[in-house]
Formats: structure tokens, sequence, C-alpha cells
């Protein structure tokens, strides 16, 4: 309730000086709320949480994070890791989603960036929405220019199933292929305002479970490693006008995907070598 009756005082007073106001109640009543979650987690649940990368952050730079992405869960696991170190997380969103009661108007007032995806054929059929999608995303990283921010990109898209995997025919033992404009675009509309990369691998050793499995117990352990990525020339420019750019970006975030790939396989293996011991 905290959280819509500020939402909808900046949705009725869209001013500038009461925006950064709205916007600061805002993020305090979900920082709470993610505390209080957390809390929960902590006395109900009996997960161990092996996590690696964590020190010398700062709330008061910015992130942009990179994340593989299996199950919902992962977003409790990122908000649990990260509160109170970085600046509160903001969810790339399918447009879609908007619509959603209660969340759809939360995302909004929060400033999460909501993604406008179209298809090939559906350009082809309306040819003036091509570049719609793109503008919507650097219109909503432009409300970040004036406050910390982090900005969280699941880069494949969608959860990672088998039968996505399949589909896909990805490369990748354990990922599905990166979409890399999303993230081209949120490095070249906040450019110099993001001081690193976060790259997040996620593991669950007992496999991906959703919210309810989560809650009733089934999930015993969670390994996360941060690596710190600096942000540099290489990773800014024109993703959708420079093709040399374009082909540059897409090798590094693939060189990152097969990175992460090999970490989960290895974890994978350790896990199981540990289990065996055990």
């Amino acid at each position: 309730m905290p959280l819509f009756i500020i939402g909808i005082l900046k949705f009725l007073i869209p001013l500038p000086v009461l925006r950064k106001l709205f916007n600061k109640g805002i993020t305090f009543v979900c920082n709470t709320w993610n505390n209080w979650n957390n809390t929960i987690i902590d006395l109900t649940q009996n997960v161990r949480w092996d996590v690696q990368g964590l020190e010398n952050f700062k709330k008061n730079d910015s992130y942009l994070i990179l994340s593989n992405h299996q199950t919902w869960t992962d977003i409790l696991v990122l908000e649990k890791i990260f509160i109170n170190k970085i600046p509160f997380l903001k969810f790339f969103i399918k447009q879609e989603l908007i619509w959603i009661p209660v969340l759809g108007f939360s995302w909004w007032a929060l400033d999460f960036p909501f993604m406008k995806r179209y298809s090939k054929e559906f350009l082809e059929k309306n040819p003036d929405l091509k570049g719609k999608d793109l503008e919507a995303t650097r219109n909503a990283c432009e409300k970040f220019k004036d406050m910390p921010v982090s900005v969280m990109n699941f880069v494949e898209g969608t959860r990672f199933t088998p039968q996505k995997h399949k589909k896909q025919q990805s490369p990748y033992k354990n990922l599905l292929r990166p979409k890399a404009g999303g993230s081209a675009l949120v490095l070249d509309a906040m450019g110099k305002q993001l001081q690193t990369i976060l790259n997040v691998t996620i593991h669950y050793p007992q496999g991906a479970k959703n919210f309810w499995p989560f809650f009733c117990g089934e999930v015993n352990e969670v390994v996360v490693r941060i690596e710190k990525i600096p942000i540099t020339e290489e990773v800014l420019g024109d993703y959708f006008n420079d093709p040399e750019f374009k082909s540059r970006f897409q090798n590094w975030l693939n060189g990152l995907w097969k990175k992460k790939d090999a970490c989960l396989t290895d974890l994978a293996k350790s896990k199981n070598m540990t289990g065996m011991v055990n």
C-alpha cells in the first residue's frame, strides 16, 4: 500500500523535482520489503549460500548486471545477495507484463525499463514501427541519469529449459544464446554513468526450482559467482548503426557466455564430487 500511494502521486504529479522525492520514497519502501523477504527466507529456509565476489561494492555507483536465467527464484537470489550493497535492482520487463494486476503498476512506479520486442515478420508488415522498441528502451534508461542504479538484464531473454536449448541449437551446454542488443543499448544510452559490469553466474546444485518449491524447502544450496568487468571503449558504441562495433560486441558477449558456460560445468562437477564425498 505505501508503494501504491506514492506511485499514484508520482503518476498524478509528474514534476521532475517531486519525481526524485517520490523515487526515493518508493525505493525505501521496496528496500524495506526486500529486507523483510530476506529475513523470512533466513528464518524459514535452511539454504547454504555459496557466494563469491561480493566485495568492494558502492551504493552510489551504477552497475549493469548480466546473469543467466533458469527460474523466477533467480530474482529472489539476486535481491538477497545484492541488498544494501548496490543500488536497488531495475529489471528489464517485457512490455506485455505491465498489464499484470498489482505487479505491473509496481514495476512502472519503480521505473523498470519495459522492453518492446517486435519480430522480424511483424516489422515487415509494420515498417513504421521499426526502431520504436529501441527508442522505448533508450527513453527508459534516460530516467536513470540523475540517480545511482543497478540495471539487471537476463541476457538470454527467457528462462533456460532443455526444450528452448534444443530449439535454439545453442552452442553452450548450460545456457541459451545471449541477446546482445539490450545490453549494448543500455551501455550506449547510459555511457559513463555506469562504472562496472557485474557478470553473475547462478547455479542450483539440486536443480533450478520455482518459488513454491523454494519456500517448501526443496532448495538446500545456492551458488553464485560474481565477476567485476570494467567498462571500457570496447563495449561502448552504436550497436544498431555501426556494423563493426556490432560484430565486436557480439564476439565479446559470446566470449563472456563461453566462460560462464564453463563456470557452470565446473560448479556442477565440483558440487557433485562434494556430494559423493559426503
